[in-house]
């Protein structure tokens, strides 16, 4: 595989273009959209978030690299080599107080593409929003080309340090859709989605590999977009570009999960999880967090899924061409170890593809892939 070094300058702020009022807005308790200019304070005693729109602007870099995209691979599709060359590099990525709300990388490759790597503060936008943000600044551009609390006993996801894990890329095109869902009910199958089918299949073997008890309680949940599904009167306005997440849970014990059965239990209960969020859920969601705050997230054998593949990114014209390829790199911290991103590309074919990043300990990540491929490469007959 390639390997590269990008050549970065020296990272400038990018002020608003006009005079913008210089105050302090309150976030409110899950749309934090304010100003991206500004920086995060946070209030004492209670640890209110708030944002001093101070216009100091968002942070960008300019960066280039001696190797083409064609270098990167064709299809283009993760995993991409020397990932963090092509992203700022941040000395703490935890740490908002004080920083810009927004980090941007363009690199240029020598073929005369280009890769933006962008890294924002999630208290004030979620992946929508981001690419919401930037479509509306790219609108006036012409194409130039073609057009954690720990409740129970410990996790092995936890207390395996980051040296002993592996990441992995899982690509899933029409064949092993197809495959997979002959493993699901006749009664359920033909409901089932492709997100449904691909979160029923890793969180099953993920679990399984992670050899948990039969009686242990297992979670998943996944990220789900508050935009979309309002049957009447929608209290996000169009455009909203802030942090509009809400984050539904299915639950089960590890025996259940992973009995005889196929994926049918598995696929039952995140289609259910999924259907719960309507507009009383999501109404409920708000009110509790304006109450009592952020609840602490059980991370003992929860796995976590964000479906970045309809957030919009790969519509994002920034008048360069056509774009070939994107995604979220990997970052062995806490929650990355137990998140999986689903990511969009295409194969060698041509085909609409979907990519599953997961982090897990070497053995179990053996076992998991073994698991991934034999129920995605033989269908039931």
């Amino acid at each position: 595989m390639v390997t590269f070094t990008s050549r970065r300058r020296e990272p400038e702020l990018v002020a608003p273009v006009r005079t913008t009022a210089r105050e302090i807005k309150y976030l409110s308790d899950i749309d934090n959209q304010r100003s991206l200019p500004g920086r995060i304070r946070e209030l004492q005693p209670d640890g209110r978030l708030v944002v001093e729109c101070t216009a100091e602007g968002v942070a960008f870099v300019e960066a280039d690299v001696e190797v083409s995209l064609e270098d990167l691979g064709e299809p283009l599709q993760p995993p991409y080599p020397c990932v963090a060359e092509l992203v700022c590099d941040l000395d703490d990525t935890k740490a908002a107080a004080g920083r810009p709300l927004v980090f941007f990388q363009v690199t240029r490759f020598s073929c005369g593409g280009f890769a933006v790597g962008v890294h924002w503060c999630h208290d004030m936008l979620d992946g929508f929003g981001i690419c919401m943000f930037m479509k509306a600044h790219l609108l006036g551009y012409e194409p130039l080309g073609d057009s954690a609390a720990a409740t129970e006993e410990e996790d092995v996801m936890l207390t395996t340090p980051p040296a002993h894990m592996v990441g992995q890329y899982f690509l899933f095109g029409p064949a092993e859709i197809s495959a997979i869902r002959s493993h699901v009910p006749a009664r359920l199958a033909p409901y089932c989605t492709v997100f449904d089918l691909l979160a029923a299949l890793v969180w099953r073997c993920r679990t399984a590999a992670l050899g948990y008890g039969p009686d242990q309680r297992v979670r998943f949940t996944f990220a789900s977009n508050a935009r979309r599904g309002w049957k009447r009167d929608p209290p996000i306005p169009d455009g909203f570009y802030g942090c509009a997440l809400v984050f539904p849970v299915a639950e089960t014990t590890a025996g259940e999960l992973c009995g005889s059965g196929g994926l049918g239990r598995a696929a039952e209960l995140v289609r259910k999880a999924k259907l719960e969020v309507d507009d009383e859920y999501m109404r409920s969601t708000v009110e509790m967090m304006a109450h009592r705050k952020w609840p602490p997230l059980v991370l003992e054998r929860t796995y976590v899924v964000s479906d970045i593949t309809t957030i919009g990114e790969d519509a994002v014209d920034f008048g360069w061409g056509k774009r070939v390829g994107g995604g979220i790199p990997m970052v062995c911290d806490v929650i990355n170890k137990l998140l999986t991103y689903f990511m969009k590309c295409k194969s060698a074919d041509g085909d609409e593809c979907t990519v599953v990043s997961m982090y897990l300990p070497r053995e179990a990540m053996e076992k998991s892939a073994a698991q991934i491929s034999a129920w995605s490469k033989s269908p039931k007959e």
